[in-house]
């Protein structure tokens, strides 16, 4: 059987990452100053975790995600509140009107996207002037310690996966961001780390979610052998257990931020 896409089940996404997202997602919002009675746009929306977050939070906000999985569009609609609405659409391009929002926001998404400087470009162009464009995503190279440990074990197991290593993904370290949003012309350019923590019952709570495919750790665990797959899981065991059996453990995760005002 060929593995899945990498992003097409939302309810295994929901496991692998939803957790993480719904603790990161309220520190986005208040980092980008969102307010009562916003116009709300959640840019690569995915499942829902940041619409559900500013609307949980806010009584009289309104949300409109963007997202270009059907399946996570559906899965994030069923569970909104009738002030959020969810569109499959393309970050890049869309048929929004200019500046028609207060804030655009995008939760670990931009980095996925082929052409992040053209996202961006759009969330400017349906921003308001004075308003604010913000997103954030993981620090891959040190600061995300779940993914951390798992590419560390991965390529000391094969070093050839080097390459695939998301600590090479774009828009990951210090700096870039701020840098993207200053070529796109935002004013007032803060970048800042945002930081949370996740405990895990076991180290089936860690390792399991990693199974259903989602994300590049997913795809490749999705893509190993039965015996890699074994040993892959056996480097992570000692790695996070050392000499315990099993028991609890916490991991902390930092995302980088960036948030920039619309030119009047």
């Amino acid at each position: 059987m060929l593995p899945q896409e990498p992003f097409s089940d939302a309810d295994a996404y929901e496991r692998f990452m939803g957790r993480w997202s719904r603790r990161l997602a309220p520190l986005l919002a208040t980092f980008a100053s969102v307010e009562e009675r916003d116009s709300v746009l959640d840019m690569g929306s995915g499942t829902g975790a940041l619409a559900a977050a500013i609307a949980d939070a806010f009584a009289s906000v309104r949300v409109t995600g963007i997202d270009p999985s059907p399946v996570y569009v559906q899965h994030a609609q069923v569970r909104a509140s009738d002030r959020v609405r969810f569109f499959v659409g393309d970050a890049r391009m869309h048929q929004t009107p200019d500046s028609v929002f207060d804030k655009a926001l995008s939760l670990l998404a931009i980095n996925f996207i082929p052409d992040p400087a053209q996202a961006v470009r759009e969330m400017t162009r349906v921003t308001r002037p004075g308003g604010v464009v913000a997103a954030a995503v993981w620090d891959y190279d040190a600061g995300m310690e779940m993914l951390r440990l798992f590419w560390d074990e991965a390529v000391a197991g094969d070093p050839a996966l080097f390459a695939r290593d998301e600590r090479n993904m774009p828009l990951c370290r210090r700096g870039e961001l701020a840098e993207l949003w200053r070529a796109s012309l935002l004013q007032n350019v803060e970048e800042q780390p945002l930081t949370i923590e996740l405990a895990f019952r076991s180290f089936d709570d860690y390792w399991l979610p990693f199974l259903g495919g989602q994300g590049p750790a997913g795809a490749h665990v999705a893509s190993l052998s039965t015996t890699a797959r074994a040993a892959l899981e056996s480097r992570l065991r000692g790695r996070l257990l050392g000499e315990r059996q099993d028991g609890p453990f916490a991991l902390q995760a930092r995302a980088w931020a960036v948030k920039g005002v619309v030119r009047r």
